[in-house]
């Protein structure tokens, strides 16, 4: 789940011109396998209330709760299937970080890994929605569009044996790129390191080009779709890393697709909007 002040993926958003980003807001919810849905209301001005410990889009919240991350979600899916999604999600960091990585040289994108590795607690009213398991907490900040400043990029965390890795890779418009691994330990301490070669993989059902770290000589693979779109992916890869296999969440970005003007309406059958919301 992804809570947005400025929904990022919004067509509402992008056709509004972007000047304000409360009044695009919504939080993202999605579950994969048998009977999952994906829920992504854009919501106005009037749907959002912050604190220091506290985001609340609607129906829906995020607070901090002695150290814990608790998520509220009370939504409604969208398009193939329409139900309510209600439930709460416990995520409990076994370390917060102290890392905020600019991803453009000028700052206006950066990347803040609050928690990279942490234990999550799922309890959704929904059969077979209740488990308990490894999870991750971050934020992506920004003050242009991903599309102004990137064509495509690479993102991945996999959990290893002392805590967890993650690779930031991104082509940027300028011609440069980003090329980051950062190894985290499990009370958050972190370090740069030189990770292993990008490697590609399978592309998606939309043919959106793949890679991802791994040891010279192994081949990553996908072992389980989660989100397949024209523009972006995200799936369960596995790979092997400084000799360790390793699964975790590896998601592919295409902006120079997301930025055709055939994608936002299609978008929008998923992303519906709703203006006014009373408290």
């Amino acid at each position: 789940m992804i809570g947005f002040i400025g929904s990022v993926f919004s067509p509402w958003y992008a056709w509004s011109g972007r000047g304000d980003p409360s009044n695009n807001c919504c939080i993202n919810v999605a579950t994969y396998g048998k009977g999952g849905r994906f829920a992504m209301t854009d919501r106005g001005n009037s749907a959002l209330r912050r604190s220091e410990d506290c985001l609340q889009v609607g129906p829906s919240s995020m607070r901090w709760d002695k150290g814990a991350l608790i998520i509220d979600i009370n939504e409604i899916s969208s398009l193939p299937i329409i139900s309510r999604m209600r439930g709460q999600i416990r995520l409990q960091p076994s370390g917060l970080t102290s890392v905020e990585m600019p991803l453009t040289p000028d700052g206006a994108h950066v990347w803040r890994p609050f928690a990279p590795t942490a234990r999550i607690s799922v309890n959704l009213e929904a059969k077979g929605w209740q488990f308990d398991g490894h999870g991750y907490f971050d934020s992506n900040f920004g003050t242009r569009s991903l599309e102004e400043d990137f064509s495509t990029w690479t993102w991945a965390r996999y959990p290893t044996a002392n805590g967890s890795t993650c690779f930031y890779d991104a082509n940027r418009r300028d011609g440069s790129v980003l090329d980051a691994a950062i190894n985290f330990d499990e009370d958050g301490s972190a370090r740069a390191v030189s990770g292993p070669p990008k490697t590609p993989f399978k592309r998606t059902l939309w043919a959106l080009k793949r890679d991802t770290r791994a040891d010279v000589g192994t081949t990553p693979k996908q072992v389980k779709t989660m989100l397949d779109a024209p523009f972006y992916s995200r799936s369960v890869v596995q790979t092997t890393i400084d000799g360790e296999r390793v699964e975790g969440v590896h998601e592919a970005l295409d902006l120079n697709r997301y930025g055709s003007n055939l994608i936002k309406p299609m978008l929008a059958v998923r992303v519906p909007r709703r203006k006014n919301w009373t408290f």
